[in-house]
Order: C-alpha cells, then structure tokens, then sequence
C-alpha cells in the first residue's frame, strides 16, 4: 500500500500562532509563508524590500483572504538592521522563528555592511545575532520553535573554524556549503543546549532538496513557473522538483505536532533531491558537539551577542 504525499492541509489549525520568516518575500520562503498563512497563522515577513514584500503579501492574501500578513524590514546582512528588527519583533509572541532568509552564491568575494564574507555573514551569523535577540521572547512563548534552513551541500565540505571569512582560495559553492553546515552545527547545538536548560524551546533544520523556480507553481511577481520549454522541464523533473514542493519539509517541521527538536526535515526521495518531506539523516559533521561549541563561541565574539539559553 502506497502512502499518500503529505501536504499542508494535513496540519491542524494554525489560528493565533505568530510566525516569523526571514527573506519571505520569494521563493522557499514564500511558499512556507503561503501554506503556513492557509492554514490560518499570522505571518510576519522579514525582509529587506518593501516593494518584494507588499507583492507577497497581496500573493498571500488573493489565496488567504482572511490570513494576517505583514512585512517587517530585516537585512540580515546588516547587524543594525537585525538588532533593530528583533526589538519591534519582541514586542510579541513568536510561536515559530524560521531563518530562511540566505545568500546562495557570490563571486566575486562579496562582505556583509559588517565586513563578514557575504554568505557566512547572512547565513550564519546573522541569523545568530537575530535568535540570540529574540531568545527571551521565544522562551516566553511555551512550544515555540526555530527552524534553520540546511542544505544537501552540507555534506560536501568540511568546516574550517581558522577559515571562517574563506580569506584563502575563495570559492563560491565551498563557501556556500560551509555556511550551510555552520547554520546546521549551530541548530542541532541550540537544540542540545536548550534541553540540557528544559526550555519550552525546540530548534529543528531543515531543507528543501534540489528545489527550482523553473518548477515552481506559477505566483505573478514572485514565481512564473516557466522554464525554457517542456522537454527541460521534464528533464528537471527527473531530479529535482519546484520550491513549492521545497518548502514542505520546511512547513512540517515548524508547525507539524509530530515534529521534535534536533530533527532534520527533508525530502524522501533518492538521495534527498525531492519527495515528500520526512525526518531525514544529516552528515556527522553537522553534529559535531566540540566544532559546534567552538563555533558557538566565535559567532558570539564576531557578533557581539550572546545567545544565552
């Protein structure tokens, strides 16, 4: 007996959980925004353009007429920005924090407004700087979680803690995939530690598989579901999949009931690439407990924050 594919409206009613995504004015974020919103969860997205936002949330809306959307200006990149952002975000309950909000590729070698290389800034430290903050009101709301988004390039390169800004033989994708891996050693360890403190906090990652605009449901102004022509398409198909179907391991583990802290979401299918979305294996390194506390340290010293649970 085949299983049937999980899908968002297999979740409970999400009515008066507040839910804050980072970069949810396109793609993976979007679409968690969308499914999360459909089944009735106040969204905040935190994002840098307003413009990009306002588009979302009128996408949102025309599919969540009664949905409660609102944007709220975060660069992630940017420190100040992130300080900022947290102290109107405190105001509130926060039932689900999701650090979706990424750099995948820069070349040439790009910075942060702090003077980070671009994507361990985003991807990483930023991201940091923000739960830190926010720590105090996740832990004021019993049940709340953060869901880190990982990736399958975890898998491909090691971690260089005297190498943290790639200052030597730069590369684009190796400093992707290191970003990614530090983001994952950083969610597993926050979960760790949160345990050991019985907090009501629970911090999962997740990732979307190998997932495509170009396969995307069509959304006006933020996916136009149109690759080149049908038999790239359907070449795609075989390996990949749209990001809306990404986006599910993401909706599962920030508001399934069956999901737990230290999990890592992800497609089912042939070496994670797509598939329905369920409790996945990820690489030892991203594990690691003495790279993730040496890490943890370094990220709190290059920030200036303390993530203090």
């Amino acid at each position: 007996m085949t299983t049937a594919p999980w899908t968002p409206a297999l979740l409970p009613s999400l009515s008066g959980r507040r839910i804050v995504i980072t970069g949810g004015n396109a793609g993976l974020g979007y679409w968690a925004a969308e499914f999360l919103a459909r089944r009735g969860a106040t969204i905040v997205l935190a994002a840098r353009n307003e413009q990009r936002a306002t588009s979302a949330i009128a996408s949102i809306l025309s599919r969540a007429p009664r949905g409660d959307v609102s944007w709220l200006k975060l660069d992630v990149a940017d420190l100040g920005s992130v300080e900022e952002a947290a102290g109107q975000l405190a105001g509130s309950r926060i039932d689900v924090l999701i650090a979706n909000a990424g750099v995948t590729s820069a070349s040439p070698r790009s910075f942060t407004r702090d003077g980070f290389e671009l994507m361990f800034g985003t991807n990483v430290l930023g991201h940091f700087a923000l739960i830190a903050r926010l720590m105090p009101t996740l832990v004021d709301t019993p049940g709340s979680r953060v869901i880190t988004l990982g990736s399958i390039s975890h898998e491909f390169n090691e971690l260089d803690l005297d190498d943290l800004m790639s200052e030597r033989d730069y590369s684009s994708f190796r400093t992707y995939s290191r970003s990614k891996l530090a983001a994952m050693l950083i969610a597993f360890e926050l979960d760790r530690r949160l345990r050991r403190a019985k907090l009501p906090v629970s911090s999962l990652a997740a990732h979307p598989g190998f997932a495509l605009d170009e396969l995307s449901a069509a959304r006006p102004g933020i996916s136009n579901g149109k690759p080149a022509n049908l038999l790239v398409r359907t070449a795609l198909r075989s390996f990949a999949h749209g990001k809306d179907a990404g986006a599910l391991p993401v909706v599962r583990a920030a508001a399934d009931p069956v999901a737990r802290g230290g999990e890592y979401w992800g497609p089912d299918g042939w070496r994670q690439l797509k598939g329905s979305p369920i409790v996945v294996r990820a690489r030892n390194r991203s594990r690691d407990i003495r790279t993730a506390s040496e890490l943890w340290s370094a990220a709190e010293q290059l920030t200036g924050t303390t993530l203090d649970v």
